[in-house]
């Protein structure tokens, strides 16, 4: 399968661009007029420059509002094109993308559009370029893709063929299949796109909320489908216009671009039967990750981070026998704590780790991804643990699910405590804050990566505005990572006073672990009295039972039958933990009570996140 790019998709000059989408992978790139104008070298250095890289220059865009016009202003398309022509064969370039009119149109004839083109065709013919016309979702006359198909078949010149954009198509509801009935030979290029859902004017939608494949909602493998299965055979291009992408880094974006295109092929070759001559190929397999292995938190000084585990009933299991690391577990909650390399940091998540049914195939798969490798020293006698760094620079990790019992890493930490059964059972969920630059780059990273999906979406109130909140979930749920984007008044603090990440540990009687902790002195956050006063007029809770969640701290939700406890610690740097108790099959995270405990987080101190040795 070839792979192609836009140029618009990407930040920086075209030189600039067009090294990012060599070193990414890519076969070739769409040449976005905008920006040749505005490139110091000439059409000839940037043509030389596109093959010292090995890419090849596959489409010259746009040529706008061509066609349904009178013949006066016919007569400037065609000076125009021709120019544009001549241009193109300065790059050596030989199909332009030519939109359908949304302008300067005044007939409302597919025989005039047709007759249009065919003329058109005949000049591009001369300079050896052919035409790829495009029917835009706001085309004045001319937005569904088989209107467009009909105009060129009655142009009936060889020169004139299809453009095909998913966004175009899918943004407007059209049916795909009718792609099939396509001749594979008169779809000179195919663009892709994928979008979110939204209620929004076309135009807009398009020029600001693309999003590369797997990150929105088009069902981009099945748009692909037909569009093989018509035939083409050509490079299958993304033509993302997106405000992020534009000012993010372009190494990064071109290599997040190229990722998305192999999830999107691996996607094509399982949904479909199209034979060799698609040359779509598969990702290693590898099953959605099966649980958390751990979690880590790195810090200069990490005794308020093991303060708090203490009181919330971990054990201890030792120190690692070369690192300065130490290991806290509870049921099959491992907790690493981690001081090496980590001077002026204060308590942060700086890792997750996942069992996986075949550590070896997730690592082929993480390579064929191109996905960024972490890299930590490891000595012959432990364990290696391939990994990943995340669009936001968490470190994620995999190893191989045990048959039975803890994993084997676990030996490497020595002189510690014999593991205890208590009401902490395992690693509920783990929430990540995302810079807002990669929101969307990480979902595709949990898709393709891990088999996760999107499991639910909201935006929470915070004091400062909205935080948007996005859950990626194995199948099975026992993988849950919700991401969060804090509003811009956070985000603009930094690292230190943004919105803090967090773990949340599964427990069979969260009352129990709160009263434990607040015995063995953990200050836990304080929820405000209002708060009760309104669960009790919302609920028909005991009063003595509302009483002892006050005592506590704790927050309640309920579906139907089906309840969910929670407490938090205070934040530690920019992490806290949270406690959680799912009752009677309860699937959601409490999302009502999230306004409450951010707002408490912000008045309460993070000096007092722990008063080891002061009961409260």
């Amino acid at each position: 399968m070839r792979t192609s790019i836009a140029t618009v998709c990407l930040s920086g000059t075209l030189a600039s661009k067009l090294h990012a989408c060599a070193s990414a992978g890519f076969d070739g790139v769409e040449i976005f007029e905008p920006d040749l104008v505005a490139a110091p070298e000439s059409p000839e250095e940037i043509r030389a420059l596109a093959g010292r890289l090995g890419l090849t220059l596959d489409l010259y865009q746009p040529l706008r509002d061509v066609e349904g016009v009178d013949e006066e202003q016919f007569a400037a398309v065609l000076r125009r094109a021709e120019a544009k022509f001549a241009l193109m064969r300065r790059l050596g370039m030989d199909l332009v993308l030519c939109c359908s009119n949304v302008s300067t149109a005044t007939i409302d004839d597919d025989d005039v559009s047709a007759a249009q083109l065919r003329r058109l065709g005949e000049l591009a013919q001369r300079y050896g370029v052919r035409i790829a016309y495009e029917a835009l979702a706001w085309g004045r006359f001319v937005s569904d893709y088989r209107r467009a198909w009909e105009i060129v078949r009655r142009a009936g010149h060889p020169a004139v063929g299809m453009c095909l954009d998913s966004f175009h198509i899918l943004s407007r509801g059209y049916d795909p299949v009718g792609i099939e009935r396509i001749p594979g030979d008169r779809i000179f290029f195919v663009q892709l796109a994928d979008a979110p859902l939204l209620s929004l004017d076309v135009l807009s939608w398009s020029r600001h909320h693309r999003l590369f494949p797997g990150e929105g909602g088009f069902d981009l493998v099945g748009f692909t489908g037909h569009v093989l299965r018509a035939g083409y055979r050509g490079p299958l291009s993304l033509e993302v216009f997106n405000d992020t992408f534009r000012q993010t880094d372009v190494e990064a974006t071109a290599r997040h671009a190229r990722r998305s295109l192999r999830w999107l092929e691996d996607g094509v070759a399982r949904a479909d039967d199209l034979g060799e001559s698609a040359s779509v190929a598969m990702l290693s397999d590898s099953a959605a990750p099966s649980g958390v292995d751990f979690v880590e938190l790195k810090a200069e000084d990490a005794s308020a981070v093991e303060a708090v585990l203490v009181a919330a009933g971990f054990t201890a299991r030792g120190h690692h026998r070369t690192k300065p690391v130490a290991l806290w577990t509870a049921g099959s909650a491992r907790v690493v704590v981690n001081e090496q390399h980590a001077r002026g940091l204060a308590p942060h998540l700086a890792a997750v780790g996942f069992e996986v049914d075949d550590a070896d195939a997730m690592t082929r798969r993480a390579d064929e991804l191109l996905a960024p490798r972490v890299h930590r020293r490891t000595y012959a006698a432990e364990q290696r643990l391939d990994g990943a760094v995340a669009p936001d620079g968490t470190e994620v990790f995999w190893s191989q699910a045990p048959d039975a019992g803890e994993p084997d890493w676990v030996a490497e930490f020595e002189h510690g405590e014999e593991p205890v059964t208590g009401p902490i059972v395992g690693v509920d969920h783990v929430s990540l804050t995302q810079p807002w630059q990669v929101f969307d780059e990480a979902t595709l990273f949990y898709t393709s990566m891990f088999g996760l999906h999107e499991e639910s979406s909201t935006e929470v109130a915070s004091p400062s505005g909205l935080v948007r909140s996005r859950v990626m979930a194995s199948p099975d749920g026992r993988i849950r990572i919700p991401l969060n984007v804090a509003p811009p008044i956070i985000a603009q603090r930094g690292a230190q006073s943004g919105l803090p990440q967090h773990v949340a540990f599964a427990c069979t009687d969260v009352v129990a672990v709160a009263q434990q902790a607040r015995t063995r002195g953990l200050v836990l956050l304080r929820i405000p009295d209002n708060y009760y006063a309104d669960l009790a007029a919302r609920t028909d809770l005991p009063e003595e039972r509302i009483a002892l969640f006050r005592s506590l701290g704790i927050v309640y939700d309920r579906a139907g039958d089906a309840e969910y406890l929670q407490f938090y610690t205070s934040t530690i740097g920019q992490v806290f933990f949270e406690f959680v108790e799912r009752c009677g099959g309860y699937d959601g995270y409490g999302a009502g009570n999230a306004p409450v405990r951010l707002t408490a987080q912000g008045v309460q101190d993070s000096h007092e996140a722990v008063r080891v040795g002061t009961p409260g």
